[in-house]
Order: structure tokens, then C-alpha cells, then sequence
């Protein structure tokens, strides 16, 4: 039992035996000491202030000794106004330290299940990633990715199923822009005969695209100011009519009306931009359990839509377009077919759900999306209520905020974002130039170096991203994410690879590391990271409540620095006393363990040796 369960119980026999009344389990606060005061502990007394009709500091005078003499797991008490302070006893630290050493998967919650084995968890869908077939993944998707990742490993940790799904926007008029202009101007170019990925290949010609079509704008609103125009109208008209974009247009409807030509070059140029989205997803440590593609869902959901007009859930226009009255909500009216009955991306979303409905038992629902879409998933909302899915009403937008980069924000049509691949090959070969300076590869093969590097650069950039606040915009900057010191991915994975290092060297020297543990007194830094690594399952399930990786990247750091802050102060592997030696090893052992665990709900590996 954790020790916070222990006093609470014994606090509520307390009250019973000294003051008559039984009081419920809210009642009972117990909360970590602040650090100024003696106590590990502490208890709010003032809520059995009234039931003991004496002072608060009386009464928590008579709580505390009562658990003094009755409770094991408190050894003595101070008292502090209306809060009663409480001093675990060593032989309390040293079991709770016992129960974490016996716990592999220490601080996950198995999902629950039925006397025949199936499990009866909740079933939560997680999408995230959402890329467009017309460009390679850029620093944006890289959080989108982390973040939706992450999330699903916190939600398994809490006990729930997870499915993890991606909706891919591969259908509209920003593909036909890279087709066009691969038709005019690609000459038969493949990933194969390029050496280019073939999301890299494709995203060169949607920037190609933007490039002629912005010369077209160019001219055509030249010679509409020339002929009397003012500039705004001129600038309108010229996009509308150059000739690109008309092309475009009229591949776009040559692709909703199946045109085999147009739909065989579409399925091919995606095919490429597929095998390049697959590499990246697989350098990034992320993976799907099913993929959707809006070409198959945009369908449904006009069939969906379809359907609530004739239940009267919405309204058609003397145009042919349909709406959405939600003015009820306190909202305005919104399109959902337009009068050329296609469908726009509210439509799309509302396919895609009917899909998964259809697909999985859903319970809930959490969309990965930035912040710029927050109306976008309101509206989704209210319209799945409406149409009948039981978790739309609840369904949960995780609204994060945009990536910057110090010289600015990232534009894709002129080619200006930075590269999801380029991006992480940079943090790699920068875990490696800098571990080559600070010495830390002298003793290594080039085989170990390369991977090590991998391991530490993909974590610097994950835990930089993910250690941020989702909801705020953030600015990455590359450089301060390798550093080895301070709150960094490569300051807790150099960490994790000491205390490997110090487990390796006690088991060469014939110490047992799973040896019993049993040392008497506990010096203040072992019983403050104990204490620490009891947090980790409230920690879990905290970031569970609050859809927060970051909460999980501060508890890595702060569990991190404490037990370096012990380890300045105090030797292991050269302590004299055999036991408090056992011990100090398996309160290490526990720490990387933790540490593992915690950074595994990151997506974060970490190594061996650095």
C-alpha cells in the first residue's frame, strides 16, 4: 500500500477513535511537505476542526500523536498552525522501495479485464499526423507526431485500449497543383531516377507550381491594372484567371469523375509520397494501428449529411448547398455541402468518424490538431452529437500550439519549411559532433557511435518539443536541445547511462543488485528520491487527466536531478557498509528503471552507455 493510503486510513480511524465521527475519503488531505518545514507528509487538519471542537493546533497535536503510536509508517510529527507534518519512518521508505523494486512496469495501470480475459478498458482513438500527399512532413508535423504518439503511450499507461489513427488528406486541389506541374514540367522524373524521397519529389513540384503560378498573378494583374483596374480587384481577378489555376480546377474535376488517366497518375504519385511518409514515420518512432485517406471518407460523410437533412437535422439552401443551423449553440450557420454538392472538409471529418464508428467501439475520441482549428472540431462536435455518435459531444480537440523557428515561421508553397527528415539527419549528426568534443565516444566502435548519436539526437529533439506546454507556441531551437546539462533529453538519458554503468560494475564485482532490501536509517537524499520515484505513478496518471507530455518530460527532469543531487553527495559503489551499499544499488537500479518507463511514454530510447 503506498504510504499516503496508510496515513490517510489511519487519519479517518483517528478521528473515529478521538473525536466519534466518520469522515470520508475527500476529507483527507494529504500532501507532500513543503520544503522549509520538517516532514515528508503533511496533513491539512483544519476539516476536523469543527468534529474536535478544540484549536486547529490541539487538534492536529492530538491526530499526530495518535498516529505516532498507531500508525507504522509515521516515526514522529510536528505541528505548524493547522497543519500537522509527519516524518516516515525508514522501515516505511524501504518497503515502499521494495513494492517499486518488485513492479517492472512500475507506475503503468493494467486494462481491466473480464474473468475470461477480455479486456473491458475503455477504448480511446487517438489521431494525429494528418499530412497532404503534396509535401513531405515538416517541423510541425514532428510535434503533431511526438505529441500524438506520446499521448497514446500515457492513455495505455492509464489503463486504457488505445488505437492510433491517421487521416490522410489526399484528395483536393492542392494534389492536382503537384500533378500539374509534374505533367508540364517533370519529364518523367521518379524517386528512382531523381534520388529524391518521394514525398521530397512531390513537394518540389507543388513549390514549382506556386513559383509559375505566382508569375502568372504577376502579369495578368499588370495588365488588368493597365487597363483601368485598381489594384485589390486587379490581384483577385489575376489569381482566379491565370491559367495554372484553371488547369488545376479542371484536373480536379476530372479526378472526382474518375478519369482513368488522371486517377492512374494520382494513385502513382501518391504511391511515392507513401514510401517517403513510411521512411519518415519510421526514423521518428511512430506507427499507426489504421490509416484513413479522405478519398474513401469524403463519400460517406455526403451520404451522413445526406442523412440528417432528411431527419431534419440541417437545411438546403434554394441553391442546392447545405447547412447547419447552430446558432442555438451560440454559434453561426455552417456549410457542409456546397451547391455543387462537394463537400467541404466538415464533411470529410464527419465520413471519417462514420468509418471509425463503424470500425472500432469507440469511447473517445482525441484529435491531435493545432490551435488553428479550434472552431473547425466546436463545430464537429455538435454535428456528431446531432447525427447520433455517442462520444462527439465529449470528443477532445488537443489543441496545440505552432512550432517557430528563431529566423521566423515556415511557409510551404515557397519552399521555406524546414524538413521533418532534414531535421532530425541535423540532430543526429549534432549528438554526434558534440559527443566527439566532450570526449564521450573515446572507447567506442564508429557502429556504436552512430547509433548511440541516433539515440541521443532523436531524443534531444523529442523531449525539446515535448517538454513544452502543448496548448503554448514554442520556439525550437536545435542547439540548446543537445546540451548534456540542464532540462534536455541528453541530461537524463546520460544519467540513465551512468547508472547502468555503476549496475554493470557492481555485478562484475560479484555485488546483487536484486539482493533483499533491508539497510536501517535513510539519509535525507535517499529518503527525498524514494519519495520522488513514489510520485511517479500520480505523475501518470496526472498526464493522463490533462492529455500533458509535458507533465511526464518535468517529472523526468525533476526525478533526474535528484538523484544526481544524491549521488554528488554520496558514494555507492565505495560505501563501506554492505547493506546501505545493497541498498543505494537498488535505489539506482529503481531510478533508471523509472527513468526508462517514463521516457518510454515519450517515445524516447535510452542508452546503455554514453
Amino acid at each position: 500500500m503506498k504510504i499516503e493510503n496508510m496515513i490517510s486510513e489511519a487519519v479517518k480511524q483517528a478521528v473515529k477513535t478521538l473525536y466519534g465521527q466518520d469522515v470520508p475519503d475527500k476529507m483527507v488531505q494529504v500532501q507532500k511537505t513543503r520544503s522549509e518545514f520538517e516532514g515528508n507528509l503533511t496533513l491539512v487538519v483544519f476539516p476536523f476542526v469543527k468534529m474536535a471542537r478544540k484549536s486547529p493546533e490541539l487538534t492536529a497535536q492530538e491526530i499526530g500523536q495518535y498516529l505516532a503510536e498507531n500508525c507504522e509508517a509515521v516515526e514522529r510529527f510536528n505541528v505548524v498552525k493547522g497543519f500537522l507534518n509527519l516524518v516516515v519512518a525508514p522501515a516505511a521508505w524501504l518497503r515502499l522501495l521494495a513494492d517499486i523494486d518488485a513492479d517492472e512496469h512500475y507506475g503503468f495501470k493494467r486494462p481491466a479485464t473480464t474473468d475470461d480475459g477480455n479486456e473491458t478498458a475503455p477504448l480511446v482513438m487517438i489521431e494525429y499526423s494528418s499530412p497532404n500527399t503534396n509535401k513531405p512532413l515538416h517541423l510541425g508535423h514532428v510535434r503533431n507526431n511526438l505529441l500524438g504518439w506520446s499521448l497514446a503511450q500515457i492513455m495505455q499507461a492509464n489503463g486504457n485500449r488505445v488505437v492510433k489513427t491517421n487521416i490522410v488528406n489526399d484528395r483536393g486541389i492542392h494534389i492536382c497543383k503537384s500533378m500539374l506541374a509534374w505533367q508540364k514540367w517533370g519529364n518523367g522524373e521518379t524517386p528512382e531516377t531523381s534520388g529524391k524521397k518521394g514525398d521530397h519529389l512531390i513537394g518540389d513540384y507543388y513549390v514549382a507550381f506556386d513559383k509559375h503560378y505566382r508569375e502568372e498573378v504577376k502579369q495578368l494583374k499588370e495588365k488588368f491594372v493597365a487597363e483601368g483596374m485598381d489594384d485589390e480587384s486587379a490581384e483577385k481577378r489575376a489569381k482566379d484567371e491565370a491559367p495554372l489555376i484553371k488547369e488545376a480546377h479542371e484536373m480536379l474535376v476530372k479526378w472526382e469523375q474518375n478519369d482513368p488517366e488522371v486517377r492512374a497518375l494520382w494513385k502513382k504519385m501518391n504511391d511515392w509520397v507513401y514510401a517517403g511518409f513510411d521512411e519518415t514515420y519510421q526514423r521518428m518512432g511512430v506507427s499507426f494501428d489504421k490509416i484513413y485517406y479522405e478519398s474513401q471518407t469524403y463519400l460517406k460523410g455526403k451520404a451522413k449529411v445526406e442523412e440528417g437533412l432528411q431527419k431534419g437535422l440541417f437545411y438546403r439552401k434554394d441553391d442546392n448547398s447545405v447547412w447547419a443551423d447552430l446558432t442555438n449553440e451560440g454559434l453561426d450557420h455552417k456549410l457542409l455541402l456546397r451547391s455543387d454538392g462537394t463537400s467541404v472538409y466538415m464533411t470529410q471529418d464527419i465520413g471519417t468518424a462514420e468509418m471509425r464508428y463503424e470500425d472500432y467501439p469507440i469511447d473517445k475520441m482525441i484529435y491531435v490538431v493545432g490551435n488553428e482549428q479550434n472552431y473547425h472540431f466546436q463545430v464537429l462536435s455538435i454535428l456528431l452529437d446531432r447525427l447520433g455518435f455517442k462520444w462527439g459531444k465529449e470528443l477532445v480537440h488537443f489543441s496545440y500550439g505552432m512550432v517557430e523557428l528563431p529566423n521566423g515561421k515556415m511557409k510551404s508553397r515557397e519552399g521555406t519549411v524546414v524538413d521533418a527528415d532534414d531535421l532530425m539527419s541535423l540532430m543526429v549528426d549534432d549528438a554526434y559532433r558534440t559527443s566527439m568534443e566532450l570526449g564521450k565516444f573515446d572507447d567506442m566502435t564508429e557502429e556504436e557511435r552512430r547509433e548511440i548519436a541516433r539515440i541521443v539526437g532523436m531524443g534531444a529533439l523529442k523531449y525539446f518539443i515535448l517538454k513544452v506546454d502543448a496548448r503554448k507556441n514554442m520556439l525550437f531551437n536545435p542547439e540548446e536541445s543537445i546540451d548534456f546539462n540542464g532540462n534536455t533529453g541528453p541530461f537524463i538519458q546520460y544519467t540513465y547511462a551512468r547508472i547502468r554503468s555503476i549496475l554493470r560494475k557492481a555485478e562484475a564485482a560479484g555485488l546483487n543488485t536484486c539482493a533483499q532490501i533491508t539497510a536501517g536509517d535513510l539519509n535525507e537524499k535517499e529518503v527525498e528520491l524514494i519519495q520522488k520515484l513514489s510520485e511517479f505513478g500520480a505523475a501518470v496518471e496526472q498526464a493522463g487527466k490533462d492529455y500533458s507530455p509535458s507533465g511526464i518530460a518535468n517529472y523526468c527532469y525533476e526525478l533526474t536531478k535528484v538523484f544526481n543531487q544524491f549521488y554528488h553527495d554520496y558514494s555507492i559503489l565505495n560505501e563501506t557498509d554492505e547493506q546501505k551499499k545493497l541498498m543505494r544499488l537498488a535505489l539506482a537500479k529503481n531510478v533508471a528503471k523509472t527513468i526508462k518507463n517514463a521516457m518510454s511514454l515519450l517515445g524516447i530510447e535510452v542508452p546503455e552507455r554514453m
